[in-house]
């Protein structure tokens, strides 16, 4: 099948893509930058330009569809022309093209207005009341995403909830960073019950959804590894692998709520580029539980994680055991 795959310089985009050519897939890689993946044709462009966009659809077969803009802060108006307008854009092009698939990558928070969550599946994703600019742009991103769903031009959203593994920037060398300085708090003494989902896993159920879009299209799925754990005990382990000391001070979730709401405020105000050490987001994440029912996914897509969570902090360990000091601030000795 020839496929494209939009953000494929990111940690998921890139095993994705990589998944895809050991598969035998012809694929083609859209993002601003290299993808770095071998085997595959690259693209460098931006959702954001229409031009770029219709070029790089051309051709494919399928499309998964993973470029966005992630953060916890930022201009409305930046994660609206990415997330929203850059989606429907490719939308556009891929049916003008005749793409007769889409993978949609979403993700949990598109349904989350703050509240626990305790053994649900994909509740519909609700732009209104997500918490935070990303949330509520790929809530709307995934709306239009499935409301383009119909025959000859199937489409289905995925939704992998907390994607981490070697490599990650976005969850692991935070809390490696942070606990490494003394600055990551647990919250509520870090009980909450939450789902991950390790890299390799993730990227097999994407290229699963790819193969099963007989049974998925129109429907929204959230993966994960299904093994919930304290938050705490998750921290623990990255900190383990890392070589750095775990969190061992503790602050209660609501007052870490209130001040992540304050100063997601004041560095978007301020035009501050850099992720502040906490956001009302991150403060929910950390404190409410947050597990899914994985057993509609798992019938649906003909799909199980082969890696479990054990498995993925060993490979993190061993990870950074060959690249000691490869990270910021050189705290593996």
């Amino acid at each position: 099948m020839r496929v494209l795959v939009t953000g494929a310089s990111g940690l998921l985009g890139r095993e994705v893509a990589r998944l895809l050519v050991a598969h035998g897939h012809d694929v083609t890689t859209f993002q601003r930058r290299a993808s770095g993946v071998d085997g595959v044709t690259d693209v460098r462009g931006s959702v954001t330009d229409d031009e770029a966009v219709r070029e790089a659809v051309q051709g494919a077969e399928g499309i998964i569809h993973l470029a966005a803009k992630v953060s916890f802060t930022g201009k409305a108006a930046e994660f609206d022309a990415i997330n929203v307008q850059g989606t429907s854009r490719l939308i556009h092009h891929a049916r003008r093209a005749g793409a007769s698939d889409l993978v949609f990558i979403s993700s949990p928070s598109v349904a989350n207005s703050g509240a626990a969550i305790a053994g649900l599946g994909a509740e519909p994703a609700d732009p209104v009341h997500a918490h935070g600019e990303y949330s509520r742009t790929k809530a709307q991103a995934e709306l239009l995403a499935l409301a383009a769903d119909a025959p000859g031009f199937r489409v289905t959203a995925l939704r992998p909830h907390i994607v981490w593994g070697p490599g990650d920037t976005q969850l692991v060398e935070r809390v490696l960073d942070r606990a490494s300085r003394r600055r990551l708090p647990l919250l509520d003494a870090g009980a909450a019950l939450i789902d991950t989902i390790y890299i390799d896993n993730a990227a097999a159920a994407i290229v699963a959804a790819l193969g099963r879009m007989d049974y998925v299209h129109g429907k929204a799925l959230v993966v994960t590894n299904a093994e919930p754990r304290p938050i705490g005990e998750l921290l623990a382990g990255i900190c383990a692998a890392g070589g750095v000391p775990a969190p061992a001070w503790a602050v209660p979730g609501q007052l870490a709520r209130t001040a992540g709401k304050l100063v997601e405020k004041a560095w978007t105000w301020a035009g501050r580029q850099e992720e502040p050490p906490m956001t009302q987001f991150l403060a929910e994440q950390l404190s409410t539980a947050h597990w899914f029912d994985q057993r509609q996914t798992h019938e649906l897509l003909d799909w199980k994680p082969a890696v479990t969570l054990d498995e993925g902090l060993a490979r993190l360990a061993d990870y950074y055991r060959a690249s000691p000091g490869g990270l910021p601030g050189s705290w593996v000795s």
